[in-house]
């Protein structure tokens, strides 16, 4: 049958389009269903666009800088924030055609609108009820579309949404989501971020780095409350520094709409009110899953706090349905989406040597200025889980690199077991560490210990070369600092 295949995947961002190209290189006959853009949120509305959004802001830095590097620009540097939204638009244009051209090559049929369980093994497709933020780029040639199709496995690879919360949703003009922030018609000159995770504290620096007044709300103590302790209070201080306004163990209790400006109500913990008047409030209070219209609980499909709940091959409850990326759960981040899926595909096409995804040696990186990076334990959870530790640190203003790049501030952190020398965790803040830390999560993976990573040579002159002073500070024998 021609609308018979081996593996059906729902949903084409990160996650999917990868597993879909993994599962044709194992021979298996594939299809994917995509509902509005190939590439998902990540490609189209996330990960990508962003980047392309700080990298405008930081030349734009760099352009007001320029004394500071003996250089003279004439006349005063300007944003032309409309070319700066096109720049971003193109680039994940760019990309989503890419996506296109990986599923022609690997000869994975692409099926357009929106796919429902009807059954184990088989799945409806009816017309696309989402109404895309952008035109829709011209679908592929030969491209299916709706009808039922059947499949040994089904792989559900949905991605996830803006969470909203009850009072102060998402309006589109008013209180934006990343949607509406990423493709601003003029630059607000003041903004409320409720939310201090990457999402919420990487538009923050952006817009503060491009001129808005920028306060941000946070529930928890810390600014990015996942991150080591130490790394987020020298992330604050630099955030500080730039002008941004950052309010912590607060929540925004009510938004007051006027015709073009909201005035946020914002609580802290003592009980105290204090009310901010801003052009636009970014919501960043998370994300969840896309689990709806999917029929899962006709099929009985177990589901927690709105993900699909999956064993470590991303099985469901359900034999033959599999979940992967941020519809399966935390982290959400794409690079975990895409190496879920290609273990829960390889897992099904018996692959040898399969392992299920190890979560703590998965790295988080936030695109913010000052970047920040890790991977494994941070200090206060080694502790908390019994773990008798070693804590190396090494400052970015002791490194000759960094001072040559005029960026001397930073710390890279790392974590040992004391016992057995194993790196468990690595933190860190400054220029490009979120190019850095890979080679943390590489030494993680392979089990690398603290003599290891004395031995090995770093080249000079480099930031890298913090990651080693920083392993030696751990064991009393840091040499430049």
């Amino acid at each position: 049958m021609a609308n018979n295949y081996d593996v059906i995947i729902i949903g084409s961002g990160p996650g999917g389009y990868v597993t879909a190209i993994r599962s044709a290189q194992l021979g298996l006959k594939t299809a994917i269903v995509e509902r509005e853009h190939l590439g998902g949120i990540c490609l189209n509305w996330g990960c990508i666009p962003t980047k392309a959004l700080l990298r405008s802001a930081e030349i734009f830095h760099y352009g007001q800088h320029a004394k500071d590097y003996g250089l003279s620009i004439e006349g005063k540097i300007s944003a032309d924030v409309k070319a700066v939204v096109q720049r971003s638009r193109g680039v994940s244009g760019r990309l989503n055609a890419g996506v296109g051209f990986l599923m022609k090559k690997n000869k994975v049929d692409v099926i357009w609108g929106e796919a429902k369980l009807s059954k184990p093994g088989e799945i409806v497709v009816s017309k696309s009820s989402k109404k895309p933020m952008e035109p829709q780029p011209p679908l592929p040639k030969n491209a299916l579309g709706e009808g039922t199709y059947s499949a040994k496995h089904i792989i559900l690879a949905t991605g996830a949404r803006p969470r909203a919360l009850p009072g102060i949703e998402p309006d589109g003009k008013l209180i934006w989501t990343y949607f509406e922030a990423m493709v601003p018609p003029e630059m607000p000159k003041s903004l409320v971020v409720m939310g201090s995770g990457a999402i919420g504290i990487e538009f923050a620096s952006f817009y503060r780095t491009m001129g808005a007044e920028v306060t941000v709300v946070e529930l928890l103590s810390n600014v990015m409350p996942v991150e080591d302790a130490e790394i987020s209070a020298i992330a604050r201080k630099q955030f500080e520094k730039q002008g941004m306004k950052i309010i912590t163990d607060a929540k925004v209790t009510k938004v007051e709409k006027a015709a073009n400006s909201i005035t946020a109500h914002v609580e802290t913990k003592d009980g105290k009110v204090e009310k901010i008047a801003a052009d636009r409030l970014i919501s960043a209070v998370g994300v969840q899953g896309n689990i709806e219209n999917l029929g899962l609980e006709a099929l009985g499909i177990k589901t927690d706090r709105g993900c699909v709940v999956v064993d470590g091959y991303g099985k469901t409850s359900v034999p033959g349905i599999y979940a992967i990326g941020d519809v399966a759960g935390p982290p959400m981040l794409a690079h975990k989406a895409e190496h879920e899926g290609v273990i829960c595909i390889e897992k099904i096409a018996n692959f040898p040597g399969v392992h299920p995804i190890e979560k703590d040696k998965i790295p988080g990186c936030t695109y913010c200025q000052p970047q920040v990076a890790s991977v494994g334990l941070t200090e206060a959870k080694a502790k908390e889980n019994g773990r008798e530790i070693r804590v190396g640190r090494f400052p970015f203003a002791a490194n000759g690199k960094a001072i040559a790049l005029g960026e001397d501030q930073g710390l890279i952190k790392t974590i040992f077991d004391k016992k057995t020398g194993q790196l468990i965790g690595a933190h860190m803040v400054g220029a490009e560490v979120t190019e850095l830390i890979q080679g943390f999560v590489v030494a993680m993976n392979l089990e690398t210990t603290e003599e290891e990573l004395m031995h090995t040579v770093f080249p000079h002159p480099t930031l890298s070369e913090m990651m080693k002073e920083s392993v030696l500070d751990a064991y009393g024998r840091v040499l430049n600092a």
